[in-house]
């Protein structure tokens, strides 16, 4: 069992301690988080160390990290704390769910988070600091690049390459054979049908309100 160090004392942080205890061969140690950003010593019974000093308290000859920050400037939050912590020399963790459908040989980097009831088809392979919220499906054949960010029941078909800093919200459908480029943002239910523009924002249309009230509506 190793003993793990958590960047961040936010929602996404308390949740990746939760699944590091409850379903991997690590143990959260304790919370780091920049200095000016600290507001308190500890969280969830562990203790809280400023980033500038986690390398002293916790050293990474004994302690490996995790970076579990969510979106935030497209991922480039994220990656910015992974290569700092990389430059400490930690080893980063990823973490599987034992509740996933993944294949031995999958391909996969450091700091990834894979969480419940993904698939990840034979042959699909995903890059460094990548994170797969519950019951996503990568296609086989699909390449995922690094700092990407699927949000839930995320769907992506087989051969579809994905570069780096891609963001898809909930239940966005990407079809097969085409390419996500790079820092796209793939909006909650959107649905991609072909090759995306660098930097492209595309969202679905919303829900419309009828002119008519729920107790209007037929009974089945």
């Amino acid at each position: 069992m190793a003993e793990l160090i958590l960047f961040g004392t936010g929602h996404e942080a308390a949740v990746a301690q939760y699944y590091f205890d409850c379903d991997s061969n690590h143990r959260v140690a304790a919370f780091t988080v920049d200095g000016d950003r600290m507001t308190g010593s500890t969280l969830l019974n562990r203790p809280v160390v400023a980033f500038e000093e986690v390398a002293e308290a916790f050293p990474p000859d004994r302690y490996k990290m995790h970076v579990p920050i969510a979106y935030t400037r497209v991922n480039k939050l994220r990656a910015e704390k992974y290569h700092a912590a990389k430059v400490m020399g930690y080893e980063l963790v990823t973490y599987i769910s034992s509740k996933a459908t993944v294949w031995a040989d999958l391909q996969i980097g450091d700091n990834g988070f894979v969480a419940e009831k993904v698939v990840i088809q034979p042959y699909a392979r995903i890059g460094n600091d990548v994170v797969i919220n519950p019951g996503s499906h990568i296609g086989h054949h699909t390449v995922v690049m690094d700092h990407c960010f699927l949000s839930v029941n995320v769907t992506i078909l087989g051969a579809v390459t994905v570069e780096p800093y891609c963001m898809f919200g909930g239940n966005a459908t990407v079809r097969n054979l085409i390419t996500v480029a790079r820092e796209s943002v793939v909006g909650a239910g959107a649905i991609v049908l072909r090759d995306t523009q660098e930097r492209g924002v595309y969202a679905a249309y919303p829900a419309r309100l009828l002119n008519k009230t729920s107790d209007t509506l037929e009974k089945f």
